[in-house]
């Protein structure tokens, strides 16, 4: 592969009502509903029906150009600041912070109820010289310490952290980049997630790269092997980012989807989030068009983010990548990229953030009652791994065997105990959370609602027992309820 290169310092008829007309009529009104899901107008408000977002990334300087910011009101519902919380912005020097501008996009982005993709935490480029002149044990410390006070600054106004940027190489080794944080020790990357996780309990933790949008090449699948590596261990990660920089270096693959829905398959969003498309005209259009049915086409695929608004506003300006062009006009890769997002079906409900429904008697799972708690897609059952009776012991899915690990009781004050003093047991309370056994006690986080539609909450959290595999020894965790197979469950009593 031909790596990209960064410019310094950028971003990076009316019917009558008689006779057949009123048959018509009356056919034409009934497929309203349907009709007026797929004719929004903007790009955020397409994206929106199938429960995603449409981002751009803003530079905070032109928050004061009006046709700028009449664009950005108007088409998106996300915002990621292009370089106004990199490294060398929040803290210049080390342990001075500025937020300012910062501040101004993620400030401009709540007062109209939009997302916020924080970009980023850690990365070996845009550090200040302070930073890029430390090592070792130092270094780590300082690394530690910048996710630790930023992401506790933004916390609950982030809805995903790109915790750590581009740390893997380009060609086709499958290698880390060689950077002063990777030399601090190969597990940095999972230190930087267990530190944002801790700062930040309720933001989403992604990591993000470039040139990873091609399943067959080494580097996607390094970072896969990553991902798959800190879920199976329980490292806190979220949903991988995808910048999806095209041209003629880097083409637009049709294995993108691929990509796309062999990442979410293990348990993790996928988000695209620094997307444009280099050309123009119908091509391009073309392009824009099949990168939006792809997301489309996987339902963890939550949001797509491009990289600037109009063309004169992208870091690589030369290829007009965007779907406005210089003066604001909408280009034909506007179109496509509209009409494909009016094309989606609905998305499914949103999480409530309170808890969920009270549990419902029925014959399967009254309280009081021993049960089997048995997965819809998998048909295996939640299993404490070698009937172990250690508190901290993460459950998973395993062929279910009506053995005293498997059996669990629902209470009245909705706790689901195994052993009789064991309790099933969340680890924290964001996405991603394991679950696990734990001596019992009174807390929220050993609290679970047996809804009537088939899933399992936390009451803490809110959030669905969800697994990423149907797998023996596949993990079980907290994610947002999505109404997908993996987070379907009934209680069966044990005969």
């Amino acid at each position: 592969m031909i790596s990209r290169t960064r410019p310094s310092g950028r971003r990076l008829r009316t019917l009558s009502a008689s006779g057949t007309a009123a048959i018509v009529a009356v056919l034409v009104v009934s497929l309203l509903p349907s009709l007026a899901q797929a004719a929004e107008a903007t790009l955020g408000a397409a994206a929106t029906q199938s429960g995603r977002y449409f981002g751009a990334a803003v530079a905070a300087n032109k928050l004061g150009d009006g046709a700028y910011t009449t664009i950005l009101n108007r088409e998106f519902n996300s915002v990621t600041p292009e370089n106004e919380m990199k490294i060398d912005a929040t803290e210049p020097q080390q342990n001075n912070f500025t937020f300012g501008n910062a501040d101004r996009i993620v400030n401009h982005a709540l007062s109209r109820g939009w997302k916020v993709r924080g970009h980023t935490l850690a990365w070996h480029s845009q550090q200040p010289g302070w930073m890029q002149n430390m090592s070792g044990t130092a270094l780590r410390n300082a690394m530690l310490n910048h996710v630790t006070r930023v992401a506790t600054y933004y916390r609950g106004k982030i809805d995903s952290w790109d915790v750590v940027n581009e740390a893997f190489a380009d060609g086709n080794s499958g290698a880390r980049r060689d950077s002063n944080l990777q030399r601090t020790g190969n597990d940095w990357i999972e230190a930087a997630f267990r530190a944002a996780r801790s700062a930040d309990p309720g933001a989403k933790l992604c990591y993000n790269d470039y040139n990873t949008d091609n399943w067959t090449w080494a580097k996607t699948q390094a970072v896969y092997n990553m991902v798959r590596d800190f879920k199976q261990r329980g490292v806190p990660i979220d949903c991988v980012g995808f910048q999806s920089h095209f041209n003629a270096n880097s083409p637009y693959n049709s294995n993108y989807r691929t990509t796309l829905s062999s990442f979410a398959a293990l348990g993790v969003d996928v988000q695209i989030t620094e997307l444009d498309i280099e050309g123009s005209g119908t091509t391009q259009a073309n392009t824009y068009r099949s990168v939006v049915n792809d997301c489309l086409a996987v339902p963890r695929c939550n949001g797509i983010t491009v990289w600037g608004i109009r063309d004169s506003d992208s870091w690589r300006s030369g290829g007009t990548p965007l779907l406005f062009d210089n003066s604001g006009n909408k280009k034909q890769a506007y179109t496509a990229t509209l009409d494909a997002l009016n094309s989606a079906g609905p998305g499914p409900t949103p999480t409530p953030t309170t808890p969920g429904p009270t549990p419902t008697a029925t014959p399967t799972g009254s309280p009081g009652s021993a049960s089997e708690i048995v997965g819809a897609q998998s048909g295996r059952c939640i299993d404490v791994p070698n009937a172990s009776r250690s508190n901290g012991t993460r459950v998973q899915l395993y062929d279910c065997n009506k053995q005293s690990n498997q059996s669990w009781t629902y209470t009245t004050n909705r706790q689901l105990r195994v052993y009789g003093d064991m309790c099933l047991d969340a680890a924290g309370s964001g996405n991603g959370a394991a679950v696990q056994i734990y001596s019992c006690h009174n807390q929220t986080n050993q609290q679970w609602n047996v809804n009537s539609n088939g899933t399992i909450t936390g009451v803490q959290s809110g959030r669905c027992l969800d697994v990423w595999s149907t797998s023996n020894g596949a993990q079980v965790q907290l994610y947002d309820c999505n109404g997908q197979a993996n987070q379907q469950f009934r209680l069966a009593p044990l005969a």
